[in-house]
């Protein structure tokens, strides 16, 4: 009996992968509620606050959110789902079958990708359906999310892989993987107006992907004339890609070099 192809046992892996992600209730939830509820309670409460250009922090937040909402799946789930997996013995069971470990990351980043799509598409309806938020007609400005998403899809997941081995413990996994993530977020243009925070932090800031991956989104979905309220008076489209491609290929390598299928000392 031959072994299905490659792009069959990619797809095979993603369809288990988003079978378990469904069947996990409590991370569903979070990884689908929380942009929502945050949206909602940032939206509440200083929503109305115009930032400059005709936009105000609903609209600012909303495109922080889908960047962050796309680290969340990529790198925090994945990282704390891996370290779990690997204490319970999971991948060590994977391991000893005939599935190609190139097989298994790409089964993960479709997932992450499939995941990312829904959890957009939620927050897009709520933006637009609750706040009146106007999506962009522009195909130029969909073809520019395309890329970003695409690019910080897949360097969240190779990072998440990577990062996976952190933790000496599945139990200590979120212990160690959430601080670094609400730091990004706190300094990234997510929860406050980019160019509020300090200069050096802005610098700091820089050296990371989420910025990036926010100023990209921002670039999609708020008008032309914000741009000259960024840090640099312009989107930097081809900064932003450099970037998530230089992030994309630290996260493969991170992901090849470091990745474990066995907790450490085991044989």
């Amino acid at each position: 009996m031959s072994r299905p192809a490659y792009p069959a046992l990619v797809w095979e892996r993603a369809v288990l992968e988003t079978k378990e992600f469904v069947r996990s209730r409590d991370q569903m939830i979070f990884i689908f509620a929380f942009p929502i509820i945050f949206l909602v309670l940032f939206g509440a409460i200083l929503g109305g606050a115009e930032i400059g250009a005709g936009v105000n922090f609903t609209e600012y937040f909303l495109a922080g959110m889908i960047a962050t909402g796309i680290l969340n799946t990529g790198f925090q789930s994945l990282a704390i789902g891996i370290a779990i997996d690997r204490d319970n013995d999971v991948l060590k069971r994977l391991y000893g079958t005939p599935l190609p470990a190139s097989a298994f990351f790409a089964g993960k980043v479709l997932h992450v990708l499939m995941v990312s799509i829904v959890q957009i598409a939620l927050l897009l309806a709520v933006g637009a359906l609750a706040y009146g938020i106007n999506l962009p007609t522009d195909p130029d400005r969909w073809i520019t999310f395309a890329w970003v998403f695409l690019l910080g899809t897949a360097a969240s997941t190779l990072l998440g892989i990577g990062a996976s081995s952190l933790p000496k413990t599945g139990r200590a996994a979120s212990a160690i993987i959430t601080p670094i993530v609400l730091v990004l977020q706190f300094i990234s243009g997510v929860f406050f107006v980019f160019t509020q925070l300090p200069t050096w932090l802005q610098n700091f800031a820089e050296l990371f992907p989420l910025k990036w991956l926010a100023q990209g989104m921002r670039s999609v979905f708020l008008p032309e004339e914000f741009a000259e309220l960024e840090a640099r008076m312009s989107w930097e489209h081809s900064t932003i890609a450099i970037m998530l491609v230089v992030w994309l290929v630290l996260g493969s390598i991170l992901a090849l070099t470091t990745f474990r299928w066995q907790r450490a000392g085991d044989r």
